[in-house]
């Protein structure tokens, strides 16, 4: 293990293999069915049972963020073979996880805790972990991934389209976006994150031209595609997020492309059926 370790938590959708693979620690959510609870973490409810159990639900799950002792085990834990932590999370402004490694930290005084508040969700968070990871792994020192992961924070950039608001609107997480429910049935809103609050992007009458508009509204916003690396996140939208990514491949030719299922918690509240196109330049 690196000497510094890096943790955030299940709502940053990275994939397995690179958790594994970077020795990132993730500690898990949990999604409420009615009185059924379940960690957001792939194995009490896999990703293809939640999206199943969502649509058939005639009541909305609800989430919850670890609690404080869950982070005191983890981090103790992890401190027996490290120097010390940055522990990387979902925006304050979505979710109570940080309030609890907030508390976690206090209670663990003369620790070397540092807790970044990421502003993002999804692999917007996840860039942010994966780029502190890699960092670790190569040596690099807690001020010197701190330094990279502050500098990553404003280049990333988010764009999604749920296929209904109903979600969002009903897990209490529409932010800034809330004048576009009453708008017509018909409408398509392309989201953003902003100042770690959903936000309204754009609104496309029907969900190819969102598609479309996604695509178009990234050739605005690049400027070095050779640079690009971009997650293409799905929440149950396998057959939409599977063109988006060919077409990004083929416009684009980024340097790197992910492919992301979006996770119990994040899906909770984007509902089944959306899109999620996140991307920086290196």
């Amino acid at each position: 293990m690196s000497k510094v370790a890096i943790i955030t938590d299940s709502t940053s959708d990275i994939p397995e293999d690179l958790v594994k693979k970077l020795d990132i620690k993730v500690i898990p959510l949990s999604v409420i069915f009615d009185k059924e609870i379940f960690l957001d973490d792939g194995k009490e409810i896999t990703i293809g049972e939640f999206y199943k159990k969502i649509r058939s639900s005639e009541k909305l799950p609800t989430t919850t963020q670890p609690t404080p002792k869950d982070f005191i085990e983890v981090y103790t834990d992890i401190l027996k073979k490290s120097e010390s932590i940055i522990s990387i999370h979902i925006s304050k402004k979505m979710s109570g996880t940080i309030n609890s490694v907030e508390l976690a930290k206090k209670e663990m005084p003369g620790r070397d805790i540092e807790i970044v508040d990421s502003g993002y969700v999804s692999m917007a968070l996840g860039f942010l972990v994966l780029k502190a990871a890699q960092l670790a792994q190569e040596g690099k020192s807690k001020e010197e991934i701190l330094k990279e992961v502050y500098d990553l924070k404003p280049k990333i950039k988010v764009l999604f389209v749920p296929s209904t608001l109903e979600y969002l609107k009903k897990g209490g997480r529409i932010g800034k976006a809330k004048g576009l429910i009453a708008s017509l049935l018909e409408i398509k809103p392309i989201l953003t994150l902003h100042d770690g609050e959903v936000s309204q992007f754009k609104t496309a009458r029907r969900w190819n031209q969102a598609k479309t508009e996604l695509i178009n509204s990234m050739k605005t916003m690049i400027k070095n595609p050779q640079n690009l690396v971009v997650s293409v996140g799905d929440s149950d939208a396998k057959e939409d997020a599977t063109e988006m990514y060919e077409r990004i491949k083929e416009t684009f030719n980024p340097k790197k492309i992910l492919r992301v299922d979006i996770g119990a918690v994040v899906g909770t509240h984007l509902g089944p059926g959306g899109l999620c196109i996140i991307f920086y330049e290196e």
